[in-house]
Formats: C-alpha cells, sequence, structure tokens
C-alpha cells in the first residue's frame, strides 16, 4: 500500500498548499491518487477531493477508534496508486501530553513514512537542532525527508541544503521558493471552500505545476511505496451497519456557494440505507425540491446573505415545509440559514424563519474545536439500538464565528454540551416541530451512526402521514 504523511514543524507552515500540489502533480502523472485529511475539517478536503478527482476522508481520533481509523484507511486507499495523508497542526501536536492524538501517532498507526514541510523563512544553520530534535524526540517516529517551503532563492536554497546534509541523514525532497501565485485565500476555517472558486480547478493545476517543478516526486514515491501495510482485524458484528430504509425516501441536500459542508462517508451512509440524495441550489432554485427529509450542512451563508435573501421563494418554501413537520437537519451555516435574519457588517438580511432567532456575525470565533454533547429527553430521532454509546456522549465539532440571539424563551435543546459553547454555553440543538439545528457537526461514525437515526425518524413521519 503506497501513502505518506504530510505534516510540519508548526501550524501554518503551508503543508495545505504542498499538499495540494503533491494531488494534483501525482494525478497529472495519470496516477490514481486518494487524499485524507487527520482531523474534524470540511475545507482542506474538498480542496484536496478536488485536485486528486477522490473524495477525501477525515481520520479523527476525535469520532474514531483506532481500529475504525485503520478499517477506513484501507478502504479508499485500496486499489490506489498512491494515498497522501495531509496532518493538521505540528508533527507532534494534540490536545494529550502523551501525543496519542498527535500527527505522529496517526502516522504510526497507519504505518506511513513522514514528509516533514519546513516555513524556512529566515533559517539557515538553525535548521539542523530543528530538524534532529524532531528525529530525536519520538525514536519511532519514521520522518523520511523534508520539504523546505518559504524559500528566499536559489542561495537560500544552497544554504539550508548545505546545512541539512552536513548535520543531519534527512533527504531533502523539494524546495519551494516563496512564490505569491502559490497562495490561496485565507478565511475562517483555512481555505477557501473550492465550491466558491469558480476557477479552483484552474487555480489547483497551477499549483500542481509549480509543486511538481519544486518537489522530487520520483523520489516521494520510492518513499510512499516503501511504507508499511496496515493490518486491521475484522469489525465486530455489533459495529457494521446493516441498517436499510424499508420505503423510498428522498432527502434533500443543499449543496452551493452557500452550503458544502458535508463528510463523504455522511453522504454515503444515506445512499447505503437506500435514500435517494437530492441536492439542490438555495441561491438559484426557486422553491424546494419534493423531498421526504431535509439536510442543510455547513459553509458560508454570511458570505452569500445577500444572494439568499433575494430568493424569497426558497425561503418561504422552506418554512412552509418546515412548519408543515418536515423532517429537517442543519448544521452551523444551515442554522444560521433557518433562523430570522443574518446580521453581518452593519447590514441584515432576512433568511428562512423557522428558527425564532437573529444571527450575529463577529470578529472572533464564538465556537471552536472539539465538542462532547449529551442527549436531552427533547431529542427527536430514534434512540440509537446498537447500543454502542451507552455514556449518552456524542463527540462532535464545532467552529463559527456566528451566536444566535434567541427571541424565544421557550425554545426546546436537543443537547446539554459537555464540552464547547453551543448555542448559549450550556445547550446546543434547538428542536421546533421535525426540525433538529445546531452548531455541532456530527460524523455518521461507529459510536454515532446518525444518519439512521435521521433516516429513522424520516421514516417515523412519512408513516404518520398515511
Amino acid at each position: 500500500m503506497s501513502h505518506f504523511f504530510i505534516s510540519a514543524a508548526h501550524k501554518s507552515s503551508g503543508k495545505t498548499t504542498i499538499t495540494l500540489g503533491l494531488c494534483a502533480a501525482f494525478k497529472s502523472k495519470d496516477l490514481i491518487v486518494q487524499p485524507f485529511k487527520k482531523g474534524p475539517d470540511y475545507i482542506d478536503p474538498m480542496w484536496l477531493g478536488l485536485a486528486a478527482g477522490q473524495a477525501c476522508h477525515n481520520l479523527d481520533f476525535n469520532t474514531m477508534d483506532n481500529s475504525e481509523i485503520q478499517q477506513l484507511f484501507n478502504k479508499y486507499a485500496s486499489g490506489k496508486d498512491i494515498s497522501i495523508i495531509e496532518g493538521n497542526k505540528g508533527l507532534y501536536d494534540g490536545l494529550d501530553l502523551d501525543g496519542s492524538n498527535s500527527n505522529a501517532a496517526l502516522a504510526k498507526l497507519i504505518s506511513a513514512p513522514v514528509i516533514l514541510v519546513i516555513d524556512a523563512r529566515g533559517m539557515t544553520r538553525g535548521i539542523a537542532p530543528l530538524i534532529l530534535g524532531y528525529q530525536g524526540f519520538d525514536k519511532d517516529m519514521q520522518i523520511a525527508g523534508v520539504i523546505l517551503n518559504q524559500l528566499g532563492g536559489s542561495r537560500h536554497e544552497s544554504k539550508l541544503r548545505a546545512v541539512i546534509e552536513h548535520y543531519t541523514d534527512v533527504p531533502v525532497l523539494g524546495a519551494v521558493h516563496h512564490d505569491p501565485s502559490l497562495e490561496i485565500v485565507e478565511r475562517h476555517l483555512g481555505l477557501v471552500p473550492s465550491n466558491e472558486a469558480p476557477q479552483a480547478q484552474k487555480r489547483i493545476d497551477q499549483v500542481g505545476e509549480k509543486i511538481a517543478q519544486q518537489v522530487n516526486l520520483n523520489d516521494l514515491l520510492d518513499i510512499a511505496n516503501k511504507a508499511g501495510s496496515v493490518k486491521t482485524e475484522p469489525e465486530p458484528s455489533d459495529k457494521t451497519q446493516t441498517f436499510r430504509v424499508s420505503q423510498s425516501l428522498r432527502i434533500g441536500i443543499a449543496r452551493d456557494s452557500a452550503f458544502g459542508f458535508y463528510y463523504p462517508g455522511d453522504l454515503q451512509a444515506f445512499e447505503d440505507a437506500g435514500a435517494e440524495l437530492v441536492f439542490f441550489d438555495t441561491i438559484r432554485d426557486e422553491e424546494l425540491p419534493s423531498v421526504d427529509g431535509l439536510f442543510i450542512g455547513g459553509g458560508f451563508p454570511e458570505t452569500q446573505m445577500e444572494s439568499l435573501e433575494k430568493n424569497q421563494s426558497m425561503r418561504e418554501s422552506i418554512r412552509l415545509a418546515i412548519d408543515n413537520g418536515l423532517p429537517t437537519y442543519a448544521e452551523c451555516g444551515g442554522l444560521m440559514y433557518l433562523s430570522n435574519a443574518i446580521n453581518w457588517n452593519g447590514k441584515r438580511s432576512e433568511m428562512v424563519g423557522a428558527i425564532k432567532a437573529d444571527t450575529i456575525m463577529h470578529q472572533k470565533p464564538k465556537g471552536r474545536g472539539y465538542v462532547k454533547l449529551s442527549e436531552t429527553l427533547y431529542h427527536p430521532w430514534p434512540k440509537p439500538d446498537d447500543h454502542i454509546n451507552e455514556n449518552n456522549e456524542i463527540s462532535a465539532h464545532e467552529f463559527h464565528y456566528s451566536s444566535l440571539e434567541l427571541t424565544n424563551a421557550t425554545i426546546k435543546f436537543a443537547y446539554s454540551i459537555k464540552r464547547g459553547t453551543g448555542i448559549d454555553g450550556a445547550h446546543d440543538g434547538i428542536v421546533y416541530k421535525n426540525l433538529l439545528g445546531c452548531y455541532a457537526h456530527l460524523r455518521d461514525v461507529n459510536s454515532n451512526h446518525w444518519v439512521q437515526r435521521f433516516l429513522q425518524f424520516v421514516e417515523q413521519c412519512k408513516t404518520n402521514e398515511k
């Protein structure tokens, strides 16, 4: 199984741009490239998936156990020419003191050689102790090479190569010079979503060409081909999802320039259960298509709020459907869209109005990182029947610059917050009729098959209508 892990000495070292370029460069050589991203993230995977031509899957210690990570990696890496895993933050960074959820831990779990990206601006001889320190910190860590980034020119590159060759045994696999054309505009969560970038593919191709010129792809491929195999045990029967809907179900999915944050595995879980996914555009389509359930994921609706407001017919059709009991699930951006209005930069745009609250945008994040949720009695979906999560605790994540000003004092919440911010610091998940809207992003994994529960809820609602 051919694969390697791209990590960095610290956050914002340029590893995403380099990973993006490598995916595009290997794809241009007619290789089948499978991208992965460590941790909870939507935006980087959207770009990586577009660059590779294969959906990017997340490997996350917070929502998955070690065995599930290995199983998912094997599932999607199998049959591909090369798999590239992009880390988050620095190689040894993580929440736990023992590094059990770090990039290094993930690389070892899936037997991936590590390529360390180093932002070398202002560095010469000091790069040697940095590399030696990363090697020495964990003797079991296989740092197979470095890619130097943000170099000041050929003279700077020559000095760094000489220092690294003299003091270390780590090969330099690439030297990427500072180049503004390699930058992709950053925003809240890191990179602008690829579904907002009309010229995304053109930009990706440009990055791929420049990375291919400055990184030794053949050496990287040799390293990947020497990676160890990932041995896994068969999944226990109680962790194998076999649920199938008992009737025809159409699930509406908002996917456009305002909403695009969906885990590929979650959408696949809908289809594996037998549901039909009906994608629609909240900006261009006139009204909600005929569906049995509705899922509006995250995104940046504030950047499209004037266009969303102008599509009054779509907003009214969604509000009417929810008021009439359409089973609906909305996360973060979807929650904002279903509120009364979005207020940002002194402007106000009317939204759907199903949730009696105003969305207020802020300059700094109001909630970010991993969250732990506990369900309340008001949660509308059927209880899970697999008893995997006996502690009634759900691991999820949130990242939002907005908050809600509630205009209804009798709101029911589906979740109590054990860790995180949610809607009011103590609760998340507004329940209105058959709608559940929350800031938390759920992921369909062994410990939380939320897709099955939502589909069961949709089936119940559809049956009750007959």
